[in-house]
Formats: C-alpha cells, sequence, structure tokens
C-alpha cells in the first residue's frame, strides 16, 4: 500500500499491510456507507477472525488502498470484493476524510485516513454476497437506530469506535439525501 505523512500526504513509499501496522505507518483506506430510500443503512459484522475489531458491526464495505490506485479504484474494488455488488465510479459520493489511529491487540498499529464515501443501496439484500473471510454478516438499520447507538454511544462495544464526529457525520449526511 502506500505510505503518507502524518498531514494527510503521499510520501511515494510503499509498504506491506503488515508492515505499515507494524510500524504504524500513515495509509488511505475507503470506507463506503450503502443507504436505502426507506433511511436505512447497511452494516456488516466483521468476521471473527479479523485482527482488528472481530465481530464488531462496521461499516457497509471498507479497505485498505493498494499501492498506486486511487481512492475511488479502491472503493470499488472493496464493494465489488466483501459484498459483491457493482457500482459505477459515479456512484459514490464523498463526504470527507477522517484520520483514525489506534491500537490494536497483536502489536497493530493502525494509522489510516478513511475516505467516506455514501452510496444509494438499489439492490435487496438478499442479492448482496458477502465475503465469507471478512463479512459474518450483513443487515439493514435505520438511521436513527445506529445514530442512537453507534453515534449515541448507547451500545459501546457492538460497533467499530470511529468516534462521535466520524458518526455523526454519517447520520447527518445520510438524512440530507432521504
Amino acid at each position: 500500500m502506500d505510505i503518507w505523512s502524518a498531514d494527510g500526504e503521499p510520501t511515494g513509499q510503499t509498504a506491506l499491510k503488515s508492515e505499515a501496522h507494524r510500524q504504524g505507518l500513515w495509509h488511505p483506506t475507503a470506507h463506503v456507507w450503502f443507504y436505502t430510500d426507506r433511511g436505512e443503512i447497511l452494516l456488516q459484522r466483521r468476521s471473527e477472525t479479523k485482527a482488528t475489531d472481530p465481530g464488531l458491526w462496521d461499516v457497509s464495505v471498507a479497505g485498505h488502498i493498494d499501492a498506486g490506485e486511487t481512492i475511488r479504484e479502491g472503493a470499488l474494488r472493496e464493494i465489488r470484493e466483501e459484498i459483491g455488488l457493482e457500482v459505477p465510479p459515479t456512484a459514490l459520493e464523498a463526504i470527507g476524510v477522517f484520520p483514525s489511529d489506534r491500537q490494536h491487540p497483536g502489536g497493530i498499529c493502525d494509522r489510516e485516513f478513511n475516505h467516506v464515501f455514501l452510496c444509494r443501496l438499489n439492490s435487496p439484500l438478499n442479492q448482496l454476497r458477502p465475503q465469507e473471510e471478512e463479512v459474518a454478516a450483513l443487515r439493514l438499520m435505520p438511521y436513527t437506530r445506529l445514530a442512537e447507538e453507534a453515534w449515541g454511544l448507547a451500545r459501546p462495544g457492538s460497533y467499530v469506535p470511529h468516534g462521535p464526529k466520524y458518526y455523526g457525520t454519517i447520520i447527518r449526511e445520510i438524512k440530507k439525501r432521504l
């Protein structure tokens, strides 16, 4: 993956994901939040075998950007890989970049710039194909419930802790589109 500076600028260097996490190197990721016209948000439960945040509910689709790949290309690839859905590049609406600096068990120092997109979900849930090694389950949840449980911190330990600013932005931006 490409390595970035702490200021969010590409350095021209690359590293394996394992190396970036061991050394705490900053790198880009893509987060895609799918929502329906009915005000539901697609959530994924992370596989129990994941090294970080196993079994927690999280963003619809997320992943690391490969070296030389644009953020949008990486987001589209992750959508295909994690839920088996093809979407046109124009369907992704960029809503912000959120730095994240978290320590995980096993010596993982995860320093990411999460590039966040929204995308309208036009396919029924039963047509999505979750990637077994990444995704334990998919579900649709009313955005108001996500606001209470994740942004409102009513259920800590159930969701990946992206923080109130992150979740607040997601909820507000989805609400604007309904």
